[in-house]
C-alpha cells in the first residue's frame, strides 16, 4: 500500500554555509538555497526566460493578459518589425514546417489509426480532442476525427449547455476518469485521462496543444478564419502537422521539463559554454532576436536581444518543431514560426540547421525579417568559423558523446533518481534513468509518480512544501521552496530520515557542479 506524509509548514535549516557561492556576491541570506536567486543553479545575471514566480503563475486563467501587459515595454524595440510580420493565410504557402509545404487541402490520414469502437482505443490512458466551437473536429490523439465527430458533438454540446446557465464547465470526474475542458475561443480542447495527474496539470497540457496550433497559424489568422466561416474545417490549414501534435503529447508524458516549465542543459565546462555563447553573440544580425543552440532536447546556449525574453513554452515548441521534422537535417531550413507567449499575432522567421548532418547540434536563429535567410545563413557560417578556431568545438563534440551523469555520483545511499529545478534561472537537471526504469512503460510510471507529487505540492487550494510517498517499488520525496523544486526517488529500502538528510547533501553536490549543469552567465546582443 502506498502512503503519503506531507507537511505544509516546513522549516529549512542548513548547518553548513557551504551552499553559498564562494564569492558570496549573489546573496547575503543566512539560508542560502532557500531564497530565490541564491539557490544552486541560479543565474548570476539577468535570466534568459520570462520570469515566473511559480507553477501557478503559468497556469492561472489570466496568464495571457498578464504576460502581454508585462511585455509591452520589453518588446517596444521590435513592435514595428512585428507589426509588419504577416498573419494572412496566403503568406504561409510554400513555407511549411514539414518535409512538404503545408497547403490548404484535404485533411491527411495517419497510419495505424485505432478503431474507436475497439477495446484498445477505450483502454488508452489519455485522450486529447480538439474541436471548434461549432463542433467541427480538428484533432484526436487516437482514432480518426471523422469517426469521432458525434463524440465531439456531445462535448461541445456540454460546453454550450453549461454556458447557457451562465457557468463554465471545467471538468467531469467519473469511474476513475478525469474529463478536462479548456475553452480557448474559437477552439475547445478536451482531455480524457485515467492518470494521477491533477485537473490543473491536464489543463496545462491542453494549453500546450492550443499554443502548438497557434504557433502554426497565429491567433490573428485563427480568429479571422472562424469569423468568416464559423464551421470551417481547420484541418485544411493544419494538414501535415499532426505529427507535431503527436510528438508534443509524447513529450508531455515523458519529459520533466514540460512538467516543471523548465529546460535542461547539456553538461559542459563553463569555459566551453562561455566560448559558445560569445561566438553566438559575435555572429549577430540587425533583425536577429534569439540565437539558440540545441543538442537533442537539451539546451547548449541561448543568446537573446537585450530586453527580449523567451518563454519556456515558446522554447518547448521550438524543441518540438526541430525534433519532429527530419527535413532540417537535409539542409538549411527557413520557416515562419509564431511564438505565442511572446506575440501570438505575428510570425517570426526561423533559420534552422544542424551544424553537421550526423550531429544532434541544431542552431536556431530567430529573426523578425522574412527576407533575412541569407543574412542568418552568414551568421551561422561566422559562428562555425569562430567556434572551430577554438578547442571548444572539440569539447562540445565530446560532451555529446559522453553519457549523462548518474545518481550514484552524488554518493547518497538508495538514491535512484532526482529532478532539481532552479526557479530563478528556469533550468533543471536530472541524472540518467537507472536500470529499474529503462523500459518505456517503467519510465512513464516513474513520470506518473513525479506528476502525482507535483500535483500535490501545487494543489490550487492546499499547497504543500513537502510530501513523502511510500510505494511498493520506490519511495519518493518532493520538496519545494521559494528558490527551487526538488523531487527524489529512492529504492524501497530508503527511509524518510535518509531522504531528509539527502536534501542538504544533494544541494551541496549541485552547488559544486552548477557551473557544468546550468547556464549561469546568459549573454545578450
Amino acid at each position: 500500500m502506498a502512503a503519503d506524509v506531507h507537511n505544509r509548514k516546513v522549516t529549512w535549516e542548513i548547518q553548513n554555509g557551504s551552499l553559498a557561492p564562494v564569492d558570496n556576491q549573489r546573496s547575503e541570506s543566512p539560508t542560502p538555497g532557500l531564497v530565490e536567486g541564491t539557490e544552486p543553479g541560479a543565474g548570476q545575471e539577468n535570466a534568459m526566460f520570462v520570469h515566473t514566480q511559480s507553477f501557478e503563475d503559468l497556469t492561472a486563467d489570466s496568464e495571457e493578459a498578464a504576460d502581454r501587459d508585462g511585455q509591452t515595454e520589453s518588446t517596444s524595440e521590435l513592435s514595428h518589425d512585428i507589426s509588419q510580420l504577416s498573419t494572412q493565410e496566403g503568406d504561409q504557402s510554400g513555407e511549411g514546417l514539414d518535409a512538404e509545404p503545408r497547403q490548404e487541402g484535404k485533411p491527411s490520414r495517419r497510419v495505424d489509426e485505432d478503431d474507436v469502437t475497439s477495446e484498445t482505443w477505450r483502454q488508452r490512458r489519455k485522450h486529447v480532442f480538439v474541436l471548434s466551437e461549432a463542433g467541427k473536429p480538428i484533432y484526436s490523439r487516437y482514432g480518426t476525427e471523422e469517426a469521432l465527430s458525434s463524440t465531439m458533438g456531445v462535448m461541445v454540446a456540454l460546453v454550450c449547455f453549461v454556458e447557457a446557465e451562465k457557468n463554465v464547465i471545467k471538468s467531469i470526474h467519473a469511474d476513475g476518469y478525469k474529463v478536462v475542458f479548456l475553452r480557448k475561443s474559437p477552439l475547445v480542447l478536451v482531455g480524457v485521462a485515467r492518470t494521477r495527474q491533477s485537473e490543473q496539470e491536464l489543463s496545462r497540457e491542453l494549453l500546450y496543444i492550443y499554443y502548438q496550433i497557434v504557433s502554426l497559424l497565429t491567433l490573428t489568422q485563427l480568429n479571422h478564419v472562424f469569423e468568416r466561416k464559423q464551421n470551417y474545417d481547420l484541418r485544411r490549414l493544419l494538414v501535415g502537422s499532426e505529427h507535431l501534435t503527436d510528438n508534443l503529447l509524447n513529450l508531455l508524458d515523458r519529459d520533466p521539463g514540460f512538467l516543471l516549465c523548465a529546460v535542461t542543459c547539456l553538461p559542459l565546462p563553463s569555459s566551453t559554454r562561455d566560448v559558445i555563447s560569445s561566438s553566438l553573440q559575435a555572429a549577430k544580425a540587425k533583425n536577429l532576436v534569439f540565437s539558440i543552440l540545441l543538442a537533442g532536447n537539451r539546451l547548449v546556449s541561448l543568446v537573446r536581444k537585450k530586453d527580449q525574453y523567451l518563454h519556456h513554452i515558446d522554447l518547448h515548441l521550438l524543441f518540438n518543431l526541430v525534433n519532429s521534422s527530419s527535413s532540417f537535417r537535409e539542409g538549411e531550413g527557413w520557416t515562419p514560426i509564431c511564438l505565442p507567449k511572446f506575440n501570438p499575432a505575428g510570425f517570426f522567421h526561423a533559420h534552422i540547421s544542424y551544424l553537421e548532418s550526423v550531429s544532434d547540434l541544431c542552431l536556431i536563429l530567430v529573426s523578425t525579417d522574412r527576407e533575412d535567410f541569407f543574412n542568418l545563413s552568414d551568421c551561422k557560417r561566422r559562428f562555425l568559423e569562430r567556434l572551430r578556431r577554438r578547442s571548444a568545438y572539440i569539447t562540445l563534440q565530446e560532451a555529446l558523446q559522453a553519457p549523462v551523469y548518474s545518481a550514484t555520483q552524488v554518493g547518497i545511499p538508495e538514491l535512484r533518481h532526482f529532478i532539481y529545478k532552479s526557479k530563478s534561472s528556469g533550468l533543471y537537471t536530472s541524472p540518467e534513468l537507472p536500470v529499474p526504469y529503462l523500459a518505456e512503460e517503467e519510465q512513464e510510471r516513474l513520470m506518473g509518480l513525479y506528476q502525482y507529487l507535483h500535483s500535490r505540492v501545487h494543489h490550487p487550494k492546499r499547497q504543500l512544501h513537502s510530501i513523502y510517498h511510500c510505494g511498493e517499488r520506490e519511495n519518493l520525496l518532493a520538496w519545494v521552496t521559494s528558490g527551487f523544486e526538488l523531487y527524489l526517488c529512492f529504492s524501497p529500502l530508503g527511509t524518510k530520515a535518509l531522504a531528509m538528510t539527502a536534501i542538504t547533501k544533494l544541494l551541496k553536490w549541485i552547488r559544486k557542479e552548477e557551473d557544468r549543469l546550468f547556464i549561469l552567465n546568459p549573454q545578450t546582443y
